[in-house]
């Protein structure tokens, strides 16, 4: 059997338990209630201030009510693997992604809302940089190896995430999103179609050539013009370098 624990641990876990879930662990013996209040209040402030900062709109979704009522159970239940406050939202998305979270009265595109808010905060703290050295900007993106910004997320939702807010109805319809960071160090959020998300995620995974990803978009799709799948293939990938997530191809 392990030996117990020294008791100033035991007093450290019940004074950490009390902070974190103050309804179901009494505070601990010999101090004072307004003094532990204190305490309570400083590290919920604290988690929250780091929450809003990354889920705004999330927090106007669901209000004061439900919003403080996740908080307090993200404080009380979750068990964070990074002592840094920047990955406090990652360990909420976790917390999020968790069976049962967000059952009950939470709208069901929640999740998806504090995915899509949360990739904004991962890209713009990414240290992740092109290989520059390997790029040729000028070169053909249907002969040759398309470079992606190596900073980007190729997303698709349930709903229609980039248009929710406090006061907008919306049906759930499939969405997809390509959100990638800017040479000046901007994220940018553009609704793509499916072809291009396939075309993107081709790319991503293995080493085609731009005509090559589109072959296969063509066989996929039985599509009855392989010149107008490479056609509009192109046009797509020019805009996608042109606006910064294609950077050109690599040599």
């Amino acid at each position: 059997m392990p030996a117990p624990l020294p008791e100033f641990q035991r007093y450290q876990y019940a004074f950490t338990a009390h902070i974190r879930d103050p309804k179901v662990n009494h505070c601990p013996r010999g101090i004072d209630a307004q003094r532990m209040l204190i305490y309570r209040r400083l590290v919920y402030n604290n988690i929250e201030s780091f929450l809003l900062s990354c889920f705004p709109v999330l927090r106007k979704v669901l209000g004061t009510r439900r919003w403080g009522r996740l908080v307090r159970a993200f404080l009380a239940t979750h068990r964070s693997h990074s002592p840094f406050f920047r990955q406090i939202p990652d360990e909420f998305i976790q917390f999020l992604q968790s069976e049962g979270t967000l059952s009950g009265n939470f709208p069901e595109f929640a999740l998806e809302l504090a995915h899509y808010e949360w990739v904004e905060l991962v890209l713009s703290t990414s240290i992740v940089a092109p290989e520059w050295d390997r790029i040729d900007a000028e070169g053909s993106l249907l002969e040759q190896r398309p470079a992606l910004n190596p900073v980007f997320a190729n997303l698709r939702y349930r709903w229609p995430v980039h248009y929710i807010g406090p006061r907008v109805r919306i049906k759930p319809a499939e969405t997809f999103l390509l959100v990638f960071r800017d040479t000046s160090d901007a994220v940018r959020f553009t609704e793509i179609n499916p072809f291009t998300s396939r075309l993107i995620s081709l790319l991503e995974t293995a080493e085609y050539t731009g005509q090559a990803a589109l072959e296969i978009i063509a066989t996929e799709s039985r599509h009855p013009s392989l010149e107008a799948v490479l056609q509009g293939g192109l046009t797509v990938m020019q805009d996608l370098r042109a606006r910064g997530a294609l950077l050109g191809v690599l040599s």
